[in-house]
C-alpha cells in the first residue's frame, strides 16, 4: 500500500473523537492546535478531555455522529473502531484509529515543528514506534535556527513572484540566500573577534 501523505487545514472545521479514556485525550491537543472543532463521543470521559473546550457527548457511538466531520479520530475498543471505520467509509470520510491499522484509511506521523515548519514521518499505521525514533532522530539533525531559513523562504517568494520568476528558478535562488544568511553572520562573528583583538593590542 501507497499512502499520498498531506497535511490538512482542520481550522474551524468538524472533527469527531471517539474515545473518552487516556488515548484519546492524547489526540485532542493537536486537534485544538490545529484550530478544529471538536466533539468527544463515549460512554466515560476523562477528566483530561472535560478540561477543553470542546463538545461532549457521553453515550455509545452511533454511526450519525459523523454525519457532519470532515475527519474522525477512533481511540476506542476494537468493536468500536471498527463501527466508526464502516460509518466513516459509507460518508466518505477518512478515520485515522488510534493503533488499529484495520480501522484506519488515514495514519498520523511522528510530527516536528518549528515555527511553520513542520516534519511528519509515517510507516503507515505499521511501525508507530519507529516513527517515533526517526521523529527524534531528524529533529537532532535539523538546523536550530530553522525559523530563519522559513522567514528567508517567505519573504524571497514574495518577491520572485513579484519578479515573474519560474518555479524551477526559485530552488538555486533559494540556497544562495540561505549562504548568504550564514555567511553575514559569519561576518559578523570575524569583525566583532578582530575589534576585539584590535582592542587588546592597543590596551
Amino acid at each position: 500500500m501507497t499512502l499520498y501523505p498531506a497535511f490538512l487545514d482542520l481550522s474551524g472545521r468538524d472533527v469527531v473523537l471517539i474515545g473518552g479514556g487516556s488515548v484519546a485525550a492524547s489526540k485532542l491537543e493537536g486537534l485544538l492546535t490545529a484550530g478544529a472543532r471538536v466533539t468527544v463521543v463515549a460512554p466515560v470521559i476523562s477528566d483530561a478531555i472535560r478540561a477543553h473546550d470542546v463538545v461532549l457527548v457521553e453515550r455509545t457511538f452511533q454511526p450519525a455522529d459523523l454525519d457532519d466531520a470532515w475527519w474522525v479520530v477512533a481511540a476506542a475498543t476494537p468493536d468500536v473502531n471498527r463501527a466508526v471505520a464502516n460509518a466513516a467509509e459509507q460518508r466518505r470520510v477518512f478515520v485515522n484509529a488510534v493503533d488499529d491499522k484495520g480501522a484506519a484509511t488515514a495514519f498520523l506521523g511522528g510530527v516536528i515543528r518549528r515555527g511553520a515548519g513542520e516534519i511528519a514521518i509515517s510507516t503507515g499505521g505499521a511501525a508507530p514506534a519507529l516513527a517515533g525514533l526517526l521523529r527524534e532522530g531528524l529533529d537532532a539533525m535539523l538546523p536550530q535556527d530553522l525559523e530563519r531559513w522559513i522567514a528567508v523562504a517567505i519573504a524571497t517568494r514574495s518577491e520572485w513572484k513579484a519578479a515573474n520568476i519560474p518555479i524551477i528558478e526559485r530552488r538555486p535562488l533559494l540556497l544562495r540566500a540561505l549562504e548568504d544568511l550564514y555567511a553575514s553572520k559569519t561576518e559578523s562573528a570575524a569583525g566583532s573577534t578582530a575589534k576585539a583583538l584590535g582592542s587588546k593590542e592597543r590596551a
